[in-house]
């Protein structure tokens, strides 16, 4: 689980997801020494132990992102609702959604929600600064129905790609006064989580581990984590001095 703010980015939490078959093999769990309190767990399952954990530890956050493995999982869209987490989760284009439909309210297809929606709703935005610049593509969205909660809202966020005009989808749940631009600002957070895998490779050995036992794989990411908070922390802290040394020259 990646955090990201103003003043930087770092990993904050870690999970070892062990498939189906994995889980399952006694001897494999055995040699690896995985505890045997360890049962089979989802990814968007471990994904709410990880926000538990920060919600239990008071992390200060404003909004909840995701790829469609997250975002497609209803129960973990529920727990995020109920804890009042407003969200913007990647999901697939095939996706049902509750919406207005022709004949009232009715369950579609992502994809089908955003068909007919006229050139006016589109607007061209950028998601964030990446490697080549300001990441530039056309948005629009949709607002969802679901009843009972006040002073909240419900959107199908959708991104168009310039080159070839291809969508990506989002369900958002969030303050109902949440502008589009809003979104697409949270949208684009989302890679700062593969930002943070690169430079947590790069800088502190996330992935120059040896270990084949389950304790020796949690102490080493663990370590690397620590390492990753340390450095941010440290680029947090000098950053206004740098600015401040800049601006007397």
């Amino acid at each position: 689980m990646a955090y990201a703010s103003d003043k930087g980015r770092a990993l904050v939490d870690r999970e070892l997801y062990l498939p189906k078959e994995w889980a399952s093999d006694v001897d494999r769990r055995a040699e690896a020494h995985v505890p045997e309190r360890v049962d089979f767990q989802t990814k968007p399952q471990l994904a709410q132990v990880m926000l538990e954990r920060a919600l239990d530890a008071q992390v200060p956050a404003g909004w909840v992102t995701a790829d469609e493995v997250y975002g497609g999982d209803a129960r973990l869209r529920v727990w995020l609702e109920d804890h009042d987490l407003a969200y913007v989760l990647a999901v697939k284009a095939t996706q049902p959604l509750w919406a207005h439909g022709e004949q009232g309210p009715a369950e579609l297809p992502a994809r089908q929600l955003v068909a007919g929606l006229p050139a006016r709703a589109w607007r061209r935005l950028s998601a964030g600064d990446g490697a080549k610049g300001p990441r530039v593509y056309d948005w629009a969205r949709v607002a969802l129905v679901r009843p009972g909660w006040p002073g909240r809202g419900f959107w199908l966020l959708v991104r168009r790609r310039l080159s070839d005009r291809e969508l990506a989808f989002y369900a958002c749940f969030g303050p109902a006064r949440t502008s589009m631009a809003e979104l697409v600002r949270v949208a684009g957070m989302r890679w700062a989580v593969e930002e943070c895998f690169q430079a947590a490779k790069d800088q502190v050995g996330l992935d120059h581990y040896q270990v084949r036992r389950w304790d020796g794989w949690y102490r080493h990411v663990t370590l690397v984590l620590v390492a990753q908070a340390f450095l941010a922390a440290v680029r947090a802290q000098a950053a206004p001095t740098a600015r401040a040394g800049k601006g007397g020259g």
